[in-house]
């Protein structure tokens, strides 16, 4: 077994003030009751990389039924591996004993012919432990009792040269898990960091394994490769390493036919998602799924209409179709499957400016984020008018105004009814 690496508290920048309440309780009374005690993974790299940590998860020698008797807050979930979660209020902080390195006797080990791991609960100490976890920069731990940092891997190193860097062999590791190709990619885009080419190089050979995960764990990878705030960055990486295939297949046949327009679209509008999260702003992944497969409901919906349908019941057949194949490769939950229907089905109500149609628009519920992927196409230039510009500056009048505004033409030429044939 390795050494590892001891960083004592003088040589590195973690701090207790920068640590959650909640996580500091958990790591001192693990350590008071006898069990080690260390911070882990993503909260340990951002600390040291002076970012606030999304979550605290905590490595202890204590199995799970030991965490549970000592926190009446604690509640054990989990088939594939057991964890503890303890529950402060709305936060909850994750609390895993160590596992067993992979060399061990799988007793309670089992995977798929593929080598994907389906059940992993063999437990192991904190050397067995390290070269379970995924990256490098994932595996350190600060250990509570003497406040040093603990390094098995050489992470302190692809620390300060910003790379990403699986440990293990690489295509065994994607093997295993292969939403691991989603992750680095995650973290290569988040951190601004370089995927070492040993961790890269598989990559392009296994990414069609991802067609054997659930599409419900594709719909929650998506999310945080996308909602992370480095949506741009994360979706060049994508095509980069050519898994866009693999989670938006529509969307990459749609790009690779030369849409530029297209893909200036999806450019902006993941743009204008990193923006509202960097600002703190509300996001809905209806917008990100309506933008993605804009461009396929599009292009099924004018064949359609070469077929002879209707305009309208060529889009419907098209929506249908579109979001019918993407289900199959990532789940959207109904509340936002919804949603991307009424952000497609409002594009073409922008043409009217008059009228009850325009007035009964601008007072739909979903009018907001039709209004806002509208001006994405216009910035894209998919549309030649001032549709953007036009409904910008009518939800800045009064009621009055808007009132007036929306009055048909006077002098718009009227239908003549057909008059009934004389008997």
């Amino acid at each position: 077994m390795t050494s590892p690496t001891i960083i004592p508290r003088s040589d590195h920048c973690i701090s207790r003030d920068n640590i959650d309440e909640n996580a500091l309780k958990v790591l001192y009374r693990l350590h008071r009751a006898g069990y080690r005690a260390l911070l882990v993974g993503g909260g340990v790299r951002d600390l040291l990389l002076n970012h606030v940590p999304k979550d605290f998860d905590i490595a202890t020698d204590a199995h799970p039924e030991q965490v549970k008797k000592l926190f009446g807050n604690c509640r054990l979930i989990g088939r594939r591996f057991r964890l503890a979660h303890v529950f402060y209020g709305r936060e909850i902080i994750e609390v895993a004993t160590f596992r067993a390195s992979q060399d061990q006797p799988d007793d309670d080990r089992v995977h798929d012919d593929s080598g994907r791991i389906l059940r992993d609960n063999v437990y192991g100490d904190m050397g067995d432990d390290v070269w379970r976890r995924d990256f490098t920069i994932n595996a350190l731990y600060y250990d509570i009792a003497d406040f040093s940092v603990v390094d098995y891997t050489n992470a302190m190193v692809d620390i300060k040269q910003h790379t990403l860097r699986l440990i293990g062999d690489p295509d065994t590791r994607y093997r295993e898990d292969p939403v691991r190709m989603l992750r680095a990619i995650r973290f290569a885009a988040k951190l601004d960091f370089t995927i070492h080419p040993d961790t890269e190089q598989p990559i392009y050979e296994l990414g069609a394994l991802l067609r054997d995960i659930p599409p419900a764990r594709l719909y929650d990878e998506i999310l945080k490769l996308f909602h992370s705030g480095k949506a741009v960055q994360s979706f060049q990486l994508l095509q980069k390493y050519q898994l866009l295939q693999h989670l938006f297949p529509q969307a990459e046949l749609a790009l690779q036919s030369n849409s530029e327009t297209f893909e200036r679209f999806l450019i902006h509008s993941l743009h204008s998602t990193d923006k509202r999260i960097n600002d703190g702003k509300p996001i809905t992944p209806a917008f990100l799924y309506a933008a993605m497969l804009w461009k396929p409901v599009q292009d099924k919906t004018e064949q359609y209409r070469q077929a002879g349908e209707p305009a309208s019941i060529a889009m419907q057949n098209a929506i249908s179709d579109v979001m019918s194949a993407q289900v199959k490769i990532s789940s959207i939950p109904r509340r936002f499957s919804s949603v991307v229907r009424d952000i497609w089905y409002l594009q073409h109500r922008f043409n009217y400016r008059h009228g009850r149609r325009a007035r009964s628009l601008l007072g739909h519920t979903k009018f907001r984020a039709a209004y806002d992927f509208m001006c994405l196409r216009g910035k894209a230039g998919e549309l030649d008018d001032d549709s953007c510009e036009w409904w910008t500056n009518i939800q800045s009048l009064s009621s009055e105004e808007q009132e007036r505004l929306l009055q048909p033409a006077r002098n718009a030429p009227r239908k003549r009814r057909k008059s009934k044939p004389k008997s």
